[in-house]
């Protein structure tokens, strides 16, 4: 389960609603300090937990435009994850996690 050339198409994790459910949740009570957890598919090893820094509605914003859930710096758990000269994104266990697609808020992941 390495896989290195293919993703999930764009808007699928739109299409999980119990991801979905879980963060509209979080969203709508206003809540500051919840964050949703990201995990590896093939290790299990925590890899992002969002929001960090901004609220849950902004990352849902960003999320949907880019069709990923949209990571920043501060969401990355870097003990598991790494960033490739090419900006491929990956895991320590070498799953594709996406690429590095900086914009005018810093990096994108």
């Amino acid at each position: 389960n390495f896989n290195r050339h293919y993703a999930e198409h764009s808007g699928y994790f739109q299409t999980k609603k119990d991801y979905l459910n879980e963060a509209t949740k979080t969203e709508n009570e206003g809540e500051t300090t919840t964050d949703i957890k990201y995990y590896d598919s093939n290790s299990g090893n925590l890899l992002f937990s969002a929001p960090k820094g901004r609220t849950m509605q902004e990352f849902l914003v960003e999320s949907r435009a880019h069709g990923w859930p949209s990571f920043r710096d501060q969401e990355v758990n870097w003990e598991h994850v790494r960033v490739l000269k090419d900006g491929e994104t990956v895991s320590t266990a070498g799953t594709h996690l996406g690429h590095n697609l900086p914009d005018r808020t810093g990096n994108r992941y």
